[in-house]
């Protein structure tokens, strides 16, 4: 009998080898020829004729090995006939999520064709057909523009002996766009060009990591800078949770500002006063108040109340049971309750009507985001059919759930100790500041952004061992993608201009 159950505990232990074995040796992704579509086109940017040139490729990624592993998809907009080109700056643009594709980014900000959506967000996008026009307020003067679709999202995929595993991750996605980043620079002989990063929301995650991951691996190369649209460096304020105070003090003055923009708090100040004394309360004694916890006394906790409903408008009972603390999703239900209405996460001018009025957080998803989707998908589709002659054997994925699910956070290799915090890539971008004096930020943030909100950016960029004075901060009265808001498109636009040219 003993010897029957060594042979047994044998049998199961080569089964669990082999099946090990079997999972590791999975078979390889076919790598087909790259595909390079390229375009020749005319346009005004900066009040100058310009004519460039298209690129829309697939661009291969090896591993340490040399095996390929990845396919990057690109869309590079390149002046022509352009004097010493080998030194014209070139601006590396993508989005966030982790899992989205760099269709906001391009189709409404930085590429030469936008997708016109309501300016006002009291439209619905609809159904086709949109309409396309020229960005007037583009950059192509000044800059040559590269849009990145990482690992899984665009067209972008593992190829060979790639896996997932080895893209989809805080560290693995700043190693895998730094790789393209270098490869792109060197196939088209930019090393002098100036080199900046524009990331939208993670996307500025990715943008402080990928300045640091830049400047090691024996090719060092230095930005000369970073525009953080909607930053996510710091995500404790960021996340809106019952146990992370930080978050509570960051999305409060956003809360004002979107009470002010409803007519529901602030009548009578402007969005900028209103905002500066939310900002006030929340440094001077809210922060305070939440750190005292139920150590608050009864005559405190009815003051902070009353100061609550002069802030977010929200009624004063609702306030002292939620115990001073307004959780986002319930904050977006709650506003508008009596119109019946929920307010959008990613800009909170945004409104949508859901049949659960009295759940307590929105339950068809934001509006922010499912009345501009459809558009901003059917024009980056139509645009690359009809003007950049794209044609793939597979559908663009503007984004991609399944990222989300599988990313991996964790800052250090398996095995190594690590007790899981907020993500925080801001000392990433202090350390790169204080290695590159050159290194400059533009941040922009949102007033009605409830989800990456503008006083995080304050929080956030006050410490870190950022440097203060190369960084400018630009406010816009839109949400998370603030150039939805044509005047905020306007300005924005002009505030990167403006930093462009001053480096």
């Amino acid at each position: 009998m003993k010897n029957y159950t060594v042979f047994l505990s044998l049998l199961f232990l080569a089964q669990a080898i082999f099946s090990q074995q079997a999972k590791e040796k999975e078979p390889m992704k076919p790598i087909p020829e790259a595909k390079s579509f390229v375009t020749d086109h005319q346009g005004v940017f900066g009040g100058k004729p310009i004519a460039y040139k298209a690129t829309a490729k697939e661009t291969y990624l090896t591993n340490e090995k040399g095996d390929t592993v990845a396919s990057f998809w690109s869309v590079a907009y390149t002046q022509n006939a352009v004097k010493n080109s080998a030194k014209r700056p070139v601006t590396f643009v993508f989005n966030g999520g982790p899992g989205s594709a760099s269709v906001w980014l391009h189709m409404g900000l930085f590429g030469p064709k936008l997708v016109a959506v309501d300016s006002n967000a009291q439209q619905d996008d609809g159904a086709a057909p949109y309409i396309l026009k020229n960005n007037e307020n583009g950059l192509l003067d000044l800059t040559d523009l590269v849009f990145i679709d990482p690992v899984g999202t665009g067209y972008s995929r593992v190829v060979g002996k790639g896996k997932e595993k080895d893209f989809w991750g805080l560290k693995e996605d700043a190693r895998s766009v730094t790789q393209f980043i270098r490869k792109w620079i060197t196939v088209n002989k930019r090393w002098m060009s100036p080199k900046y990063l524009a990331g939208e929301s993670f996307g500025t995650t990715r943008a402080a990591a990928v300045a640091k991951e830049l400047e090691g691996n024996g090719q060092n190369m230095s930005l000369n800078g970073l525009i953080l649209i909607s930053q996510a460096l710091d995500y404790a304020g960021s996340t809106s949770d019952h146990h992370n105070i930080t978050s509570y003090l960051t999305y409060l003055p956003s809360m004002a500002a979107t009470a002010w923009y409803h007519k529901k708090a602030g009548q009578g100040k402007s969005l900028e006063q209103f905002v500066q004394e939310a900002r006030e309360f929340t440094y001077d004694t809210y922060a305070t108040a939440l750190y005292k916890g139920d150590l608050l006394p009864t005559t405190a906790r009815e003051t902070i109340a009353n100061k609550l409903v002069y802030f977010t408008g929200l009624d004063k009972p609702y306030i002292l049971k939620s115990n001073l603390r307004i959780l986002m999703p319930r904050f977006q239900k709650r506003l508008l309750y009596e119109e019946g209405l929920t307010i959008g996460r990613l800009d909170g001018r945004f409104m949508g009507e859901e049949s659960d009025l009295v759940a307590d957080r929105p339950t068809l998803g934001d509006p922010a985001s499912y009345q501009i989707g459809a558009a901003y998908t059917a024009a980056l589709n139509h645009f690359y059919a009809s003007v950049l002659n794209v044609t793939m054997d597979r559908p663009y994925r503007t984004s991609n759930g399944k990222i989300g699910q599988k990313w991996r956070w964790r800052t250090v290799p398996d095995g190594s100790y690590w007790e899981p915090t907020p993500v925080n890539t801001a000392g990433d971008l202090g350390e790169a500041m204080r290695r590159n004096t050159d290194l400059k930020v533009l941040v922009a943030s949102g007033y009605y952004d409830l989800i990456t909100p503008f006083f995080d950016a304050e929080y956030t960029f006050s410490r870190n061992g950022i440097v203060s004075d190369r960084v400018a901060m630009t406010y816009y009265e839109g949400g998370h993608m603030m150039y939805t808001h044509q005047p905020d498109l306007e300005k924005l636009s002009k505030d990167i201009r403006t930093f462009l040219s001053q480096n």
